[in-house]
């Protein structure tokens, strides 16, 4: 499986906790502003266009994260975004971070793809369906 995308984070004092560490929490913002970032870059629709032009939406439903060491404020965390598994209304991601090199997490999100105005799961859009398969490959 190729990386569909990789981007880099600095870890900042908002961040961590009162020791430097990052709180766990933040972590799933910064996974989540990650696949904000692929969305718009990567598949080349915005949120702000599925989400208040086209009226959908792709909530996480699943997540598996196994922490491996601790990140500290200044860290540059590395993000390894690839496709696992593409669905009719859902994608599979795993994203790996490590910083110099050191794996730091590891996680696994499911993500579906539903109607805002009926907050049903539907299929995805043709265009936006075809380019997630093709990072699938």
């Amino acid at each position: 499986m190729s990386v569909a995308f990789e981007t880099v984070r600095k870890v900042g004092f908002q961040h961590c906790d009162p020791a430097g560490i990052v709180f766990y929490p933040r972590y799933f913002e910064m996974l989540n502003s990650v696949v904000e970032e692929w969305f718009e870059d990567g598949l080349e629709t915005s949120f702000k266009a599925l989400h208040m032009e086209q009226r959908r939406a792709v909530p996480l439903v699943h997540v598996e994260a196994d922490f491996t060491a601790p990140s500290r404020l200044g860290d540059e965390l590395h993000f390894h975004l690839e496709v696992i598994r593409v669905g009719q209304a859902s994608v599979t991601l795993s994203i790996a971070v490590s910083a110099q090199a050191q794996p730091r997490l590891n996680a696994t999100l499911i993500l579906a793809h539903m109607n805002l105005e009926t907050a049903r799961a539907e299929p995805f859009a043709d265009a936006l369906g075809a380019r997630l398969r093709a990072a699938a490959s």
